[in-house]
């Protein structure tokens, strides 16, 4: 059974799943993306330190739980058919769907996102295929550009690039590890560049602040001073490039 605990704070009750780590130091807090708040937290850190942690940053919880609430329901599910919408870059294309050669690659021409895939193929096969082929096509994409995109936002900061690898994450845009390695989402690869950009400063800062305090803050202000709008914008259009 998942260990839990809540506190109240004023007339706001704060429940929250407790998940616990052998790799951790720290305590961490997470708002997911259906409000509810994760503390991951060390193997023999007790409910009442944790309580104490919650208590602590209840005015940050309470306001991140209302501004995720708050959020645009996401988008109707897929049926990855042309003529929908493919984000790239920030740019709106249309999927166009070809039955190809096997070894056809997707491309971007003249507006639209030609994914080829084999003929014949019906139904659900056909919008796996499609869905797998898109997929592997954006994470290519982002393979390329992203690190060149790390490179740039380093420059301006005058910071040597840090190590980054692209990869599959569900419910962050980025994070970094204790090695100064950067992980970032590869779907961040179909929002607009200043939002990239923000989500790469993001990560920078975290590999000198990895708390989200008013240093944090202060020095991400520094580096990039709209980086509230930028946030409130990827806030607005994240629902959008999951799937």
């Amino acid at each position: 059974m998942a260990e839990r605990s809540e506190i109240q704070y004023g007339l706001t009750r704060i429940p929250f799943l407790i998940r616990r780590s052998e790799k951790r130091g720290t305590v961490a807090l997470t708002i997911e993306h259906n409000g509810g708040l994760v503390v991951t937290a060390p193997l023999d850190t007790s409910i009442d330190r944790l309580n104490a942690v919650v208590r602590k940053k209840a005015t940050w919880v309470v306001q991140r739980v209302r501004r995720v609430r708050e959020l645009p329901a996401p988008p109707s599910e897929r049926e990855f058919v042309t003529g929908e919408t493919v984000r790239y870059l920030g740019r709106q294309l249309r999927l166009k769907v070809l039955e190809g050669a096997e070894d056809d690659h997707p491309r971007i021409w003249a507006g639209w996102y030609e994914v080829p895939i084999p003929p014949g193929l019906q139904g659900d096969e056909r919008r796996l295929e499609v869905r797998r082929r898109l997929q592997g096509s954006l994470r290519e994409h982002a393979d390329l550009y992203l690190p060149d995109r790390l490179a740039s936002v380093c420059r301006e900061a005058r910071v040597g690039p840090p190590s980054i690898v692209v990869r599959e994450q569900r419910k962050r845009w980025g994070s970094c590890d204790a090695s100064g390695t950067l992980r970032i989402n590869w779907r961040i690869v179909q929002a607009p560049i200043p939002l990239i950009e923000y989500v790469l400063a993001h990560e920078l800062v975290h590999l000198v602040h990895r708390e989200h305090g008013p240093e944090f803050w202060a020095t991400l202000g520094r580096m990039m001073p709209d980086y509230e709008d930028r946030r409130r914008r990827l806030r607005a259009l994240g629902p959008a490039l999951e799937w």
